[in-house]
């Protein structure tokens, strides 16, 4: 929801959701629609958390082969283990990549999002308390929702 709030940013592109609930897809696309923006490719990938091992390896893949299956010119995340995932295969394929801490992590950053600061060519939180770029954090420049 966070990324199709800021979704006019890449009017013009092609672009490729990918995420691990396929319901999210009619509304992406009426809203695509609705903006006469190009249709958007749709992926899936299996959920997964730190604690399920064998998920994280199956989703670790499937999200190597969306990006190398598409090769993204850039990379575009608000979390989560999936998206570290995205963040660090889409730089090493040459992808620019910018990780935008989701707005649930109001008292810290997550996880992921520490993990992956420093491999994000644009490292963002949404909490003006939490940023801190000088120490290699996230810079604020306000909240999506």
């Amino acid at each position: 929801m966070q990324l199709q709030r800021i979704s006019p940013a890449w009017d013009g592109c092609k672009v490729i959701y990918a995420t691990t609930r396929s319901e999210y897809f009619a509304e992406i696309l009426k809203s695509s629609a609705n903006r006469n923006q190009t249709e958007p490719v749709f992926e899936t990938f299996v959920a997964a958390n730190r604690w399920q091992k064998i998920r994280l390896l199956i989703q670790l893949i499937q999200i190597l082969w969306i990006i190398v299956k598409h090769r993204p010119d850039f990379v575009v995340s608000t979390g989560a283990a999936s998206g570290y995932f995205a963040l660090r295969i889409g730089k090493l394929t040459g992808a620019k990549t910018i990780w935008l801490d989701s707005i649930a992590n109001s008292e810290e950053l997550s996880l992921s999002g520490q993990k992956v600061s420093k491999y994000a060519d644009l490292y963002l939180t949404q909490w003006e308390h939490l940023a801190n770029p000088d120490q290699g954090g996230p810079l604020f420049k306000g909240a999506v929702i």
